[in-house]
């Protein structure tokens, strides 16, 4: 962090936070992120400049406010957060795969504490990992439970559930396919899943999030953890299916820019329901 280039690059600690935060939002305005990361408007504005005769962004008016400037990343600006990107998770491997299993659990942990005391453990308890033995059988175990208790769906829901996982373990491609479970006090709160439509194709599959966890932004996080996998992995597009009376699920779609692209009326798990797709391109 103190050495001049972060992670020997050529850009600062600073800049290389707004080159990512500008690699995952579509646009977003100086003022914003002036404010999101509590920079002083004048540093802000020369780190812009610089990173702008770089070429590595652009400035654009906004549609719907004309006076507002929109930045943007452009395609050396993306090649230059994939290196950053690269780099520092290949740095964080190192650093981990020197410690045993066990160690890495205490790292991760004592991590947690550390977050917990200097956030509100309200907002946000919970913790996002990759999936463990068992993990699977509890997916398939939970949405079988939960769509029946709320949804009254009957058992050829969690059969489906249960050929999606066999699916996913069976035929598992870690470069371009992700799991991840989330946690909360040690009790597993939530799941999602990216698997490989095709070479360009990425779909965003068992979106879970327990009742208890609810409320706290985990759908939105586990979305959100999709996303930039999908983006890292060189997905050109990112696609669900889910039916209307997912309700609070097509509400995180939409906010993160998922778009309904098709609907269709089907009678499944002893329901007339209206299956969607959604779509993000990436």
């Amino acid at each position: 962090v103190l050495r001049e280039g972060l992670l020997h690059t050529p850009y600062s600690l600073t800049e290389s936070r707004i080159i990512f935060e500008l690699a995952n939002r579509e646009t977003v305005t100086p003022s914003e992120l002036m404010n999101e990361l509590e920079l002083d408007a004048g540093y802000l504005s020369r780190i812009v400049t610089r990173l702008e005769s770089k070429g590595l962004l652009e400035k654009t008016r906004s549609e719907v406010d004309r006076r507002q400037r929109l930045l943007r990343l452009t395609s050396e600006g993306r090649e230059a957060f994939e290196m950053l990107d690269k780099r520092s998770s290949h740095e964080i491997a190192a650093m981990l795969d020197r410690l045993p299993e066990k160690d890495q659990q205490s790292l991760l942990k004592a991590m947690k504490t550390i977050e917990d005391v200097f956030t509100d453990k309200a907002a946000e308890s919970y913790v996002i990992r990759p999936p463990e033995p068992g993990d699977m059988g509890w997916v398939t175990h939970r949405h079988g439970v939960l769509y029946a208790n709320e949804y009254g769906w009957d058992e050829r829901f969690e059969a489906l559930v249960a050929q999606i996982v066999a699916d996913f373990v069976n035929n598992y491609n870690p470069k371009r396919e992700r799991c991840w479970i989330a946690e909360m006090d040690g009790e597993i709160a939530g799941s999602v899943f990216v698997a490989q439509q095709s070479d360009k194709v990425a779909k965003l599959r068992l979106l879970f999030v327990e009742p208890k966890a609810r409320g706290l932004g985990l759908g939105t996080r586990l979305v959100e953890e999709c996303i930039r996998f999908s983006r890292r992995s060189g997905y050109e597009k990112l696609i669900l299916w889910t039916n209307s009376v997912l309700v609070a699920a097509r509400n995180t779609y939409e906010k993160l820019g998922f778009e309904l692209v098709e609907e269709e009326e089907h009678h499944s798990f002893g329901h007339d329901l209206v299956g969607e797709i959604w779509e993000l391109t990436l």
